[in-house]
């Protein structure tokens, strides 16, 4: 028997979540059991009364205070029983029906730690989600390329996706992810102190480093609306240092200056097209260098006193 507990982070989502929740049923459809928790980091925009009228079977964990994408998922995972898988969804996301059945299909044979859907935008456009693990030459070729740095850098072109079966990467966007039990209870909880952005670089490369396979299985689809990180100066720089702390705890502090350095460099270049965004992040780059090298975030967007330093990542015992 199957048996999911679907984990949704909210924050100001009362948008997104009608599209959301109506679609969660046809995208479940399939499997044996199913229930909704939804972690709502403090939203002033009544998101959590919300859920309750469009799905009041739904648990809703109110945190108490923006603590994050990934605190908000350890929220609703503590309350998973050992057997329960964990779809990790954004708020902003719609399920195609019977999305989640194929996600857990293909984890069956237990090689897939990490399974996500084929990802399209909302104007129907593919949006690329797998991606190769950092490294200082792909943050280069990326800062310097763009969409343009092809194999050099981390994303994997949709030629390079494969139609008629899984698709193996390092990691995968966060938006939808479906993890087995058996893998979130040996990988642990995400790292609540990235708040947003590399928590699911982090948590993917530890399920691969244990074993498993981060796959896109293409016979499972779903939309994202997405998009405010380009748009937002304050998100803009979570990204962009959270890339340094990434690089610190998983390559060192030599890769992680490289890092920094490179991409102090790529904002310097875009100052000229007048966007807050490039300003904002050289400016957290810069004021936040030396714990940022350190492995340290400085998550400019993160209430007061959640920076706290967390060792570097130790491998998982593999799961054969």
């Amino acid at each position: 028997m199957t048996r999911v507990l679907v984990a949704v982070v909210t924050h100001d989502s009362t948008n997104d979540l009608p599209a959301l929740l109506a679609s969660i049923e046809a995208g479940m459809s399939g499997v044996d059991q199913w229930r909704l928790v939804v972690a709502d980091n403090a939203s002033t925009d009544g998101s959590v009364d919300l859920v309750r009228e469009l799905l009041p079977s739904a648990t809703v964990v109110e945190t108490g205070a923006n603590l994050g994408y990934a605190a908000g998922i350890n929220a609703c995972a503590c309350l998973a029983e050992p057997t329960e898988d964990l779809l990790v969804l954004n708020a902003d996301v719609c399920l195609s029906p019977g999305c989640v059945l194929e996600l857990v299909r293909a984890c069956e044979s237990g090689a897939i730690g990490v399974a996500v859907p084929v990802v399209f935008r909302g104007d129907g456009e593919p949006e690329p989600t797998l991606r190769r693990k950092p490294t200082v030459v792909r943050v280069l070729a990326d800062a310097l390329l763009g969409a343009r740095a092809g194999r050099l850098g981390e994303e994997l072109a949709v030629s390079e996706l494969r139609p008629h079966g899984p698709t193996d990467a390092d990691w995968a966007n966060g938006a939808v992810l479906f993890i087995p039990a058996s893998v979130r209870t040996s990988i642990g909880p995400w790292r609540e102190d990235l708040f947003l952005y590399s928590e699911e670089v982090d948590y993917c490369r530890r399920v691969v480093d244990a074993g498993w396979r981060v796959c896109q299985v293409p016979g499972a689809t779903a939309t994202h609306r997405g998009g405010d990180v380009t748009r937002s100066p304050a998100l803009w720089a979570q990204l962009t240092t959270n890339k340094v702390v990434h690089m610190a705890r998983w390559e060192g502090q030599r890769a992680a200056a490289m890092t920094w350095a490179i991409l102090v460099a790529a904002q310097l270049l875009r100052l000229p097209l007048r966007r807050g965004t490039h300003r904002r992040a050289l400016l957290e780059l810069l004021r936040g260098r030396r714990k940022l090298v350190n492995g340290v975030p400085t998550n400019p967007a993160a209430p007061k006193g959640f920076a706290a330093h967390v060792p570097a990542p130790k491998s998982v015992g593999g799961h054969r």
